[in-house]
């Protein structure tokens, strides 16, 4: 059994860092869609997650909430999110400065969503098309785990899937520096404001995404997945 759970652990890794690929990806390639080459030219267009990763956000923050129980580390258990390395953006380049920031800044989180449908469609298509299959989605929404053929493993990938971009979706979207939502947030501020906001120390906005970020997340993330177990329980 342990032997299960750390497989699993590696499936959530390595689907979190080609999720956080995806993100950043998305940011690079909005922007260069509406004017701003910068992150292009730096071969930030790319799901290379080697050019997107954050020592802390990638890393050791994903490391120690996804293998730490293993070692008794217990702190962030169940918390499957991250950061990368900010895509690097010039927003004078835009055309419109304010709405191409936000567009932009948007396109992150609105992959993480696309990724969660495709795993949600990957679900559904195996609960209509192959024999068992409904029960195989449902049993693994409820918990149970047997990882022994290729149709369970895939099943739990898309699950997994699911869950990890929602995640990341609702993480992002947080209203704390430097996420996307505190970039949402500072574009709506006076510029009296902005100034305060831009001096927010990087140590608080840990602190906040480690004392908050977990509920808030919990709080979003818990009845989405309720919608979409009973999405596929209507299938």
């Amino acid at each position: 059994m342990q032997e299960i759970h750390f497989l699993i652990a590696v499936f959530e890794f390595i689907l979190l860092l080609f999720s956080l690929s995806v993100h950043e990806c998305a940011h690079a390639w909005m922007a260069s869609r509406l004017g701003d080459q910068t992150a292009r030219m730096q071969g930030g267009v790319t799901l290379n997650p080697a050019y997107h990763i954050d020592p802390i956000g990638t890393l050791l923050f994903p490391g120690l909430a996804i293998f730490g129980p293993f070692i008794g580390f217990t702190f962030f258990s169940g918390l499957i999110v991250g950061w990368a390395k900010p895509t690097p953006i010039t927003t004078r380049n835009f055309r419109r400065i304010t709405r191409d920031d936000n567009i932009t800044t948007l396109a992150g989180p609105a992959s993480n969503l696309l990724l969660a449908l495709l795993g949600f469609v990957a679900l559904a298509a195996i609960s209509v098309a192959v024999p068992n299959g409904h029960e195989l989605v449902m049993a693994t929404f409820e918990g149970s785990v047997a990882l022994g053929a290729a149709l369970p493993a895939v099943v739990l990938l898309a699950f997994l899937a699911i869950k990890i971009n929602l995640s990341l979706m609702a993480f992002n979207l947080l209203p704390i520096p430097p996420l996307d939502g505190s970039r949402l947030v500072r574009n709506m501020l006076p510029y009296n404001a902005v100034q305060v906001y831009d001096r927010i120390p990087i140590w608080v906005s840990y602190l906040f995404m480690i004392v908050f970020g977990g509920t808030l997340i919990y709080l979003v993330l818990n009845p989405m997945l309720a919608l979409v177990y009973l999405a596929l329980q209507l299938i």
